[in-house]
C-alpha cells in the first residue's frame, strides 16, 4: 500500500512540474526552450509510471502481489530441448534484472552435454507472481540445430511452472510423517565445500508426490530451509487448483498442458517471429524477446485476464 500511495504522490508532483514548466514556456512563447523540455520529460515520465499503476490494477489477484518460484522442465528432445529450456531461464533472468527484481536460482541440474534438464528459481519483488503467471505453460522452439551436423530445423519445447512465494502468515499445514528428506552431494557449482559434503536436500512429500530439491547453499540448514518453502508454496498452489476445478467449469480452450498446447511459439527459421496463441500478439524481433523483453506478451495476458479472456491451460503434474 505504502508504495502505491508513494507512486500517485510522484505522479501527482510531476504533473505539477509538467504545468509550471507549460506555463514557463508560455511566457516564453517558444517550444524549443528549456522550460518546453522540462515539460515533456516530466509529462513522459508521468506517462511511464500511469502506465505501471494500471498494470498494476490488473494484478487484483489475492496473491499477485507476492514473489514467485518458477521451474522449467524440458521436453523431450535430448540436447535441443534442454538447450531451449537453458534459453527460457536466461530470458526469465533478464526479465527479472530489468525490473530490479531479485533472482536466486536454488536448484540447477545441468543436461549432459549442454543445456539443462531442470531449474528452479526464485523471484523476489512486488508483483513477481502476478506478472509471472502470464508464462505458465509450454514454450515452442523452431530453429536450426546447433547440434545438427546437417543443419536441420527442429522444434523443441519446455514447460514453465510458476507459484506464488508464499509467505508465514499464510498457513500450509504439513505433516512431518508425510515427508521423506534425503541428503546428498550437490552436483553443481559451489565451490569443494559443496562438492564433499551431504550439503543438497531432497524433500518427498508422500501424499502428493511432489518432490523438491534445493542444492544452492554451503548449509544443509538453509538448503532444507529454502526445499520447504518451495513444497509449502507447491501444496499451497495444489490446493487452490482444487479449490478452483470444484467451483468453476473448465472450457474447451483451459485444457490440459501437454506437448502441442504451447501458449508461445519463438520461431527463429525461417523468418523471426514470436507468437502468444492466448492474446494472438506477435513479435518479430526475437532475441530481444530471448533478451527478456516480454513484457509486452504479460500485458497482452493480463488484459486479457481482465476482459475475462483467459486462455490459460490448466497446469498439470506441477
Amino acid at each position: 500500500m505504502s508504495s502505491q500511495l508513494g507512486q500517485y504522490r510522484r505522479l501527482s508532483e510531476l504533473l505539477d512540474e509538467a504545468g509550471l514548466f507549460i506555463a514557463m514556456a508560455d511566457e516564453e512563447g517558444t517550444d524549443d526552450s528549456e522550460a518546453a523540455r522540462e515539460a515533456e520529460r516530466a509529462l513522459d515520465e508521468a506517462g511511464t509510471l500511469l502506465e505501471k499503476q494500471e498494470l498494476e490494477l490488473m494484478l487484483g489477484g489475492e496473491y499477485d502481489r507476492l514473489g514467485a518460484i518458477v521451474s522449467i522442465h524440458p521436453g523431450a528432445g535430448g540436447l535441443e530441448a534442454q538447450d531451449w529450456a537453458e534459453m527460457l531461464l536466461r530470458m526469465y533472468l533478464r526479465w527479472a534484472e530489468r525490473r530490479g527484481f531479485k533472482t536466486e536460482v536454488v536448484d540447477l541440474l545441468p543436461g549432459e552435454g549442454a543445456g539443462i534438464k531442470s531449474v528452479t528459481f526464485t523471484v523476489e519483488g512486488d508483483y513477481a507472481y502476478g506478472y509471472l503467471k502470464a508464462e505458465v505453460g509450454i514454450h515452442r522452439l523452431v530453429r536450426i540445430s546447433p547440434f545438427d551436423a546437417n543443419a536441420r530445423r527442429h522444434t523443441s519445447f519446455a514447460s514453465v511452472f510458476v507459484y506464488p512465494a508464499i509467505d508465514d502468515k499464510i498457513e500450509v499445514v504439513i505433516n512431518p510423517a508425510d515427508l521423506r528428506i534425503d541428503t546428498f552431494r550437490a552436483s553443481g557449482a559451489g565451490g569443494q565445500h559443496v562438492n564433499k559434503t551431504d550439503s543438497a536436500v531432497r524433500i518427498t512429500h508422500i501424499p502428493t508426490g511432489i518432490v523438491v530439491t534445493c542444492q544452492n547453499e554451503r548449509s544443509q540448514h538453509k538448503n532444507r530451509s529454502m526445499a520447504m518453502k518451495i513444497l509449502r508454496a507447491r501444496l499451497f498452489e495444489l490446493e487452490e487448483r482444487k479449490k478452483r476445478e470444484k467451483l468453476e467449469e473448465f472450457s474447451r480452450d483451459k485444457k490440459e498442458i501437454a506437448w502441442g498446447s504451447q501458449i508461445r511459439s519463438y520461431v527463429l527459421t525461417p523468418y523471426r517471429l514470436v507468437k502468444d496463441h492466448r492474446s494472438g500478439l506477435e513479435v518479430g524481433n526475437a532475441e530481444a524477446v530471448l533478451d527478456g523483453e516480454i513484457d509486452a506478451f504479460i500485458e497482452a495476458y493480463l488484459l486479457g485476464l481482465r476482459k475475462g479472456e483467459d486462455k490459460t491451460p490448466a497446469v498439470a503434474g506441477a
